[in-house]
């Protein structure tokens, strides 16, 4: 959890200096360098609610100055490199991250409060992996080229070249904050455009851990830049609205995206947008249960459901519902929930007493509709110092139905609804019944079904007998109140770059 304050600075700093113990400041990077703010809000653990550190919230002008440095930078050597030299520089930072491995796990594990096995096998790793796909995907990238032959005789050839978007804002969320930063940064780079980033007010460590590694990696001062705060009335609105702004590539909520949309809307600028979901598994009765029960623990619990692809929304077929729900209602309470350095851990808190609110709130909005809890449900007792944490149960409810908010609404905690159904058909309809459209599952041993299943989801991606398992080649992103446009390989080039038609007579 985040607060506010008006706190200045130099009563920042008497303070900390009279409380006897330094307060880890984070501060906002600009052209290379650490910035102060215009004033500090506190950071907040979440696993004992104790400070972790005071974060300088960037004003008006700081944000002006990260625009500038990036358009400088765009101007300078970095807009001169080729494709090659670009490239080499991200497989460099991908080097500098695995050296810098143990720091940037502490920082995530610090801010969101995830175990640390999660941590270094899904955060970091990947966060390498992304600067080294793009670096691979932008070295084979082509594009179209036509010999264009007319009736009178004259030809002409017509080719594209790929150029830079520009100085794009990049806002990411606080769930996946560095796999998610990486996986934007790394094909902005690579396009060579030039970045600010506003990391979310709750995780505002490994971003900006992550430009001093990219200076160390060699990447121009400036390219770069991170600028910290909230939404409105603060660097997220000051960017957003910047006419220095060239693009807004966004994750996070829904209603967010739709402020944002409505910032660039006067200057027409294009977004990038992976939102919300209330994705939906569905167990057709021929499925490997064993299997399909692991894979929905997964997809409901990991990183405590505070991932956009987590399923929310179970639909088994009748005849072995309630072997799903009691086996479920099982691993939800195998889960141990505990410190991360633990190895036993395998669930951390929530991410801020706020959010534990919200989630919280639809726990007992779920019993008002009518729910049986088979799992959770509350907040549990942990002791050894927890307790003033942001931890909840992981959490089954049965008995509603796609009328109920709580089957509609994204929660985005540790919970799913289990809903029985007789045919395919009505597997669809159900699945298909919402306002978002970002991922699903089909568990069936008939492939044939799968596919068929699989291809009728209302979805930007649909896995079959498993979930989460990604190529970064692929398109990733949602549809309806889950997202604009794709990310993944050649489709991410296709944002952070603008296309130029040259044609020459021959």
């Amino acid at each position: 959890m985040t607060t506010r304050t008006t706190t200045s600075l130099p009563e920042t700093a008497q303070a900390t200096q009279t409380s006897g113990q330094a307060t880890r400041q984070l501060r906002n990077f600009i052209g290379g360098e650490p910035v102060d703010g215009v004033r500090t809000f506190a950071k907040l653990n979440p696993i004992d609610g104790t400070l972790a550190a005071e974060v300088h919230e960037a004003g008006r002008h700081e944000v002006d100055r990260a625009v500038a440095s990036a358009r400088a930078a765009l101007e300078g050597p970095w807009g001169r490199m080729t494709v090659g030299e670009r490239a080499t520089i991200l497989r460099r930072i991908a080097d500098a991250i695995e050296r810098r491995f143990d720091d940037l796990v502490e920082a995530e594990v610090g801010d969101t409060g995830k175990p640390e096995a999660l941590a270094r096998d899904l955060d970091v790793a990947r966060a390498a992996a992304n600067f080294r796909a793009f670096a691979d995907v932008v070295s084979a990238a082509g594009l179209d080229s036509y010999l264009t032959e007319f009736p009178d005789g004259r030809r002409a050839l017509n080719y594209a070249v790929r150029k830079p978007l520009g100085v794009v804002a990049v806002i990411v969320p606080w769930n996946l904050p560095l796999l998610l930063l990486t996986w934007k940064l790394a094909p902005a780079l690579a396009s060579g455009n030039a970045v600010v980033v506003k990391p979310s007010e709750e995780t505002p460590s490994s971003a900006t851990l992550l430009a001093e590694i990219l200076v160390e990696a060699g990447l121009p001062a400036g390219v770069v830049n991170v600028v910290h705060g909230f939404g409105a009335d603060s660097a997220g609105e000051f960017l957003t609205t910047h006419p220095g702004i060239d693009g807004v590539t966004f994750t996070g909520e829904s209603s967010t995206g739709s402020a944002i949309m409505r910032a660039v809307a006067p200057r027409v600028r294009p977004v990038s947008f992976e939102l919300g979901g209330k994705n939906a598994a569905v167990v057709f009765a021929d499925a490997d249960l064993d299997a399909a029960i692991a894979g929905l623990a997964r997809s409901t619990y990991l990183n405590t459901g505070q991932v956009c692809l987590c399923t929310e929304r179970i639909y088994v077929e009748r005849s072995v519902f309630a072997d799903v729900a009691a086996g479920l209602a099982e691993q939800a309470a195998r889960l141990r929930l505990g410190r991360p350095e633990n190895p036993a851990t395998t669930t951390g808190p929530l991410i801020s007493r706020q959010h534990r609110e919200k989630v919280l709130s639809y726990f007992e909005l779920a019993r008002q509709e009518g729910a049986t809890v088979l799992a959770g449900g509350g907040i549990p007792n942990l002791g050894d110092g927890l307790d003033t944490g942001f931890w909840i149960e992981p959490t089954l409810l049965t008995g509603l139905d796609n009328s109920h908010r709580t089957v509609r609404e994204e929660i985005f905690g540790p919970v799913a609804t289990l809903i029985p159904f007789d045919t395919e058909e009505e597997a669809i309809a159900l699945a298909n019944d919402t306002e978002y459209g970002l991922a699903a599952v089909t568990w069936t041993r008939d492939l044939t079904r799968g596919h068929r299943v699989a291809q009728r989801m209302r979805v930007g991606m649909s896995w079959v007998n498993t979930w989460y398992l990604r190529d970064l080649r692929s398109p990733f992103g949602g549809v309806g109140l889950s997202g604009i446009g794709r990310e993944g390989g050649l489709h991410s080039l296709g944002f952070y770059t603008e296309p130029t038609n040259v044609c020459v007579q021959l």
